[in-house]
C-alpha cells in the first residue's frame, strides 16, 4: 500500500500531502524542475516543500540566473574597444 505522509512546509508553513509511495500522484510531480533548479532549492531545504514554493523557487532561480547572464553580457560588452 502506498505511503503517504502529512508535511508542513519548511519554507511556508503550509500543510500539504507527501506521496512519497505514489511519486507520480505527488502534487510536487507537477512542477518540472531543471538539476539546475533543484539544486538551488535544495541548499536551503532539505526536506519536501509545497508545490507553490517549488514554483516560485523555480521563478527565483531563472530570475537570478537571468540577472547574472545579464550582468555577464553587459560586463563584457563594456570591455569590447571600438574599432573605428
Amino acid at each position: 500500500m502506498p505511503q503517504h505522509e502529512n508535511k508542513k512546509c519548511p519554507r511556508c508553513s503550509h500543510s500539504f500531502e507527501c506521496k512519497t509511495g505514489s511519486i507520480l500522484l505527488c502534487q510536487c510531480s507537477t512542477v518540472e524542475m531543471t538539476a539546475e533548479q533543484l539544486e538551488y532549492s535544495s541548499k536551503e531545504y532539505d526536506d519536501c516543500l509545497c508545490r507553490n514554493c517549488l514554483e516560485e523557487l523555480r521563478a527565483e532561480y531563472n530570475n537570478l540566473s537571468f540577472k547574472q547572464n545579464m550582468q555577464s553580457l553587459l560586463s563584457g560588452r563594456g570591455s569590447i574597444k571600438n574599432k573605428c
